[in-house]
């Protein structure tokens, strides 16, 4: 799902992996410009204490000064307040520690989900935020930055920030920068992306079969044997005895009843076939593709370096750019 680019235009906001990176940036924003009542830093404090310093009227003139010492400053001053409960002791420089110290007795308020959205970062965006201070990371927000916000989070981003929209660049932690007993540089770790093909199916209808019935004409025949009487006349001579004349009779006849057999066709309905409709679903396979992006390392270099790859690539996977 896409988040809305529009929720923190107002509000820049930074999450660092050490109060150095921190309070770096802090000094690199007011040199561009920023004004301190323009920037916070927020994070835990490892000396086990709430410390805060800026510029809100209640923690009195150190607390002025402080902001405008710049990023110096904040490892100079030991204010003591009280605990975020879900945080713990936390450190608080800026407009951002007004939101969270109250005025009175210095007490923590609300918790750095209410600071950030009195600033106008929405609340989901604010707790992922107040989950990263709880893992011990550090927050540098720019207040009312709406015409300058690019340029912020550009200056953030360019000294290892990252944030709820683009964690893509994020600093290393001391503990995994070097694994193999050598001298660590603080070096950044670069995220490579790549677009993967993912495939939905939908069932979508592809015809329509309609079974019906009707009535068609043809012409059939049987043979049937049938019986019919026919006269057979059977004619032979007499003896030639004499008869009387009383013998002749004319007109004299025989009627003999001829019969035959006569067909007569009748018609029934009858059940000749049954017809069962019904669907089922059979396995095929379709062959899909896409073009994806995917990023790649080059590495340029000029003159005699050499550089070797670590990890899960290999050098020849690294493409490299010789300098001129």
């Amino acid at each position: 799902m896409t988040r809305a680019k529009t929720t923190q235009h107002s509000t820049a906001v930074g999450v660092f992996h050490s109060r150095t990176e921190a309070e770096r940036a802090v000094a690199e924003l007011k040199q561009a410009g920023f004004r301190a009542d323009q920037i916070s830093l927020v994070g835990k404090n490892a000396d086990g204490d709430v410390k805060t310093e800026g510029n809100k009227a209640g923690t009195g003139a150190a607390t002025g000064a402080a902001v405008g010492a710049g990023a110096a400053a904040l490892t100079s001053l030991g204010i003591t307040f009280g605990v975020i409960p879900v945080i713990g002791p936390i450190l608080a420089v800026g407009p951002l520690a007004a939101a969270l110290i109250t005025a009175v007795g210095g007490a923590a308020a609300g918790g750095i989900v209410g600071g950030l959205v009195g600033l106008g970062i929405p609340e989901h965006d604010a707790k992922y935020y107040e989950g990263e201070v709880q893992a011990g990371r550090y927050l540098v927000t720019v207040q009312d930055a709406a015409g300058r916000y690019a340029e912020a989070w550009a200056v953030l981003h360019r000294l290892g920030a990252y944030n709820r929209e683009k964690p893509a660049m994020a600093q290393t932690s001391a503990a995994t920068a070097d694994t193999s007993g050598a001298a660590s540089t603080g070096g950044n770790t670069m995220k490579l992306h790549e677009e993967q093909l993912h495939a939905t199916k939908q069932p979508v209808q592809t015809g329509e079969v309609r079974v019906r019935k009707e009535v068609v004409t043809e012409h059939k025949t049987l043979d049937v044997p049938v019986t019919r009487e026919e006269v057979v006349i059977e004619r032979r001579p007499a003896s030639g005895h004499a008869t009387s004349a009383g013998d002749i009779r004319p007109g004299e006849e025989v009627r003999i009843p001829v019969r035959e057999e006569q067909v007569r066709v009748e018609k029934e309905t009858v059940v000749k076939e049954e017809v069962s409709v019904g669907k089922r679903k059979v396995q095929d396979t379709e062959h899909v593709g896409g073009t994806v992006r995917k990023e790649e390392v080059r590495v340029e270099q000029e003159g005699n370096v050499d550089v070797h790859t670590k990890g899960t690539a290999k050098d020849s996977d690294v493409k490299r750019d010789k300098g001129r």
